[in-house]
């Protein structure tokens, strides 16, 4: 089985990093927190592997360019 990349939602990324929402939010405007993938017209939620990046190096994270 191959290993696929899992979306998780706010409520996970919160109980994880223990960082509050507002945190969250403006760590993505200053680019030292992963930015959310839009998933539905609704909803988002963020890459599990960008989650676990940051959490084994919060104060070394930082946004990577895509690629293009």
């Amino acid at each position: 089985m191959s290993n696929t990349e899992r979306i998780i939602r706010l409520k996970t990324v919160l109980d994880r990093t223990g960082l509050s929402r507002s945190t969250i939010y403006r760590k993505i405007a200053e680019g030292t927190f992963p930015s959310q993938v839009k998933i539905s017209v609704h909803g988002a939620g963020w890459h599990e592997s960008a989650i676990n990046r940051w959490i084994a190096h919060p104060a070394h994270y930082r946004e990577e360019e895509p690629a293009e």
